[in-house]
């Protein structure tokens, strides 16, 4: 059965976040190294974006490297620096094929140098693609993104550029890396786990919530479509009653 017929396309997840889980698990489990794990998980990217993009998803956030994750170890931090660099220069093409436009949230100062310079040399060349907008978040951390945030904010509000009676949401997401994203509709995390990792806090106070036990590398479309179909059978109430919904 091809589940892709079975997708109702207007009832998709306009932002739809996942947490790509178990790469290192995957290889461990094959007598591998983590590196080949990490590898082995850039095809599942190229394959959920490529699908995501087909079936009309406007934002994909793609949990990439955490600020935790600088704490592992130096040849693992490493490994996935040199791979963010290589894949950048790889996809570049199959970003411009599919018409889609790369952008980043984090802490990128903290990146190599390299590895900062190619990620925004391809989000310069492909800043004018409209067919989807993929997201890395690099260095990323909701914590960190939230008191940045707050910080910005009071120093605002001490300087008279914003008034403390004005103050609301719309003005926190006006300082969020993800100003220019709308909020996440549904999460996807792979391998088992049941965290959500310090990923988009703030950003998904109304997401719908898929589990998979299937590690990352492992990901492909089906399972991709089993997400969204699992999805598509949920009410999203926002806080109201099934009745109001209807």
């Amino acid at each position: 059965m091809n589940l892709l017929t079975t997708i109702n396309t207007d009832n998709l997840p306009k932002h739809l976040a996942i947490i790509m889980d178990g790469n290192g698990r995957w290889a461990k489990q094959k007598g591998l190294l983590r590196a080949f794990g990490h590898e082995n998980g850039t095809k599942s990217v190229r394959i959920t974006v490529e699908a995501c993009a087909k079936m009309g998803v406007e934002f994909l956030t793609l949990y990439a490297f955490s600020t935790e994750n600088w704490n592992r170890p130096k040849l693992e931090v490493d490994t996935l620096m040199k791979l963010l660099i290589s894949s950048l220069k790889k996809e570049l093409d199959t970003l411009q094929k599919n018409n889609i436009r790369l952008n980043c949230i984090g802490n990128i100062d903290l990146l190599p140098i390299t590895a900062k310079k190619e990620l925004l040399a391809v989000i310069e060349k492909t800043k004018n693609n409209s067919r989807m907008t993929l997201t890395l978040a690099l260095s990323y951390g909701s914590r960190e993104e939230l008191l940045n945030a707050v910080k910005i904010i009071c120093n605002k509000v001490k300087n008279n550029i914003i008034s403390i009676d004005t103050l609301d949401e719309s003005i926190i997401n006006q300082h969020l890396y993800t100003h220019n994203l709308p909020d996440v509709d549904l999460v996807i995390r792979t391998s088992g786990e049941h965290r959500i990792s310090n990923f988009l806090l703030w950003q998904i106070a109304y997401a719908e919530f898929y589990f998979t036990d299937v590690l990352w590398p492992d990901f492909k479309e089906d399972d991709l479509y089993e997400a969204i179909i699992s999805y598509q059978k949920r009410e999203r109430r926002f806080g109201k009653t099934s009745e109001q919904i209807k």
